[in-house]
């Protein structure tokens, strides 16, 4: 396997595991990265999706003890029973409209323009609810995820479908989604973790069946460095953001959207870099 290849693939994977979890796009930045470093072929987008796996086995580790006792709960507890329905049900606006829409969003959307756009546009959406829940703290009705109703599920799951836009951040669709709901921001950012992971379990699964002619053997390798690297990366993002969440709101990503947004439609614009479609 050539060396730089597993280098691009441990960038790739460190860019996941950073980005996945934050409100600014990992499909964004991957892009953007694969545009840079020339890792855009249609293997490499199937690998993009495949490493959020990784990603997924960290968020699994740091809130295993809720997850044990959920599954453990499933048969005779209500509350853990209620909690999985209610990932359950946020969760299959995304299969519907995945499954309808995939397809087409990939071939016409996948752009770095289109992802530069949606950075800008998903960071005054983020400064919008942060002032809203600023000015008016009693909108905030839901303080876990415990005290959720289905219905607060459903619409959180149909904010996740935003994500489906790349650029837009499915944990920045669920989290400030959410917020605009009524949910805490710690509320809300545990919930899109917990939503996380059937959902990128599911569309790496998914990528991998679905385009299984274009991978063989001798890819293994590769795979394998992008997922060890964003499993570390993510796993150390998670508990950096859980920390932070704590006494800061969600203000500075929403500026880096925007700044970072301007500067990939700057330098596309002036042709000082060639972002790659």
């Amino acid at each position: 396997m050539d060396i730089v290849l597993l280098a691009k693939a441990a960038v790739m994977g460190i860019v996941e595991g950073l980005t996945e979890f934050l409100p600014v796009s990992s499909t964004g930045h991957l892009i953007l990265a694969g545009s840079l470093l020339g890792f855009d072929d249609d293997k490499a987008k199937v690998f993009d999706i495949a490493i959020q796996t990784g990603a997924i086995f960290a968020v699994i580790m740091v809130y295993w003890q809720k997850i044990r006792s959920t599954l453990l709960g499933l048969t005779n507890d209500k509350e853990a029973q209620r909690f999985a329905v209610n990932v359950f049900i946020a969760f299959v606006p995304a299969i519907i409209l995945g499954l309808l829409f995939g397809k087409a969003i990939k071939a016409h959307l996948f752009t770095p323009v289109v992802v530069a756009s949606t950075f800008i546009i998903g960071g005054f959406v983020i400064l919008w609810a942060e002032r809203r829940q600023l000015k008016n703290p009693t909108s905030v009705r839901i303080h876990s995820v415990e005290a959720m109703a289905p219905r607060d599920a459903l619409k959180v799951g149909l904010a996740q479908c935003l994500a489906m836009i790349p650029g837009t951040s499915r944990s920045g669709a669920t989290i400030i989604g959410g917020m605009l709901m009524g949910l805490s921001r710690k509320a809300a950012t545990d919930f899109s973790f917990y939503l996380g992971i059937p959902t990128l379990i599911g569309a790496g699964v998914y990528s991998l069946y679905k385009e299984r002619a274009l991978l063989s053997l001798a890819d293994v390798p590769l795979f394998a460095v992008g997922l060890v690297f964003s499993f570390i990366s993510a796993w150390l993002c998670i508990r950096w953001l859980l920390a932070y969440i704590a006494t800061h709101s969600f203000v500075g990503f929403a500026y880096y959207r925007i700044v970072f947004g301007f500067v990939v439609l700057a330098t596309a614009w002036s042709g000082v870099v060639v972002w790659a479609a």
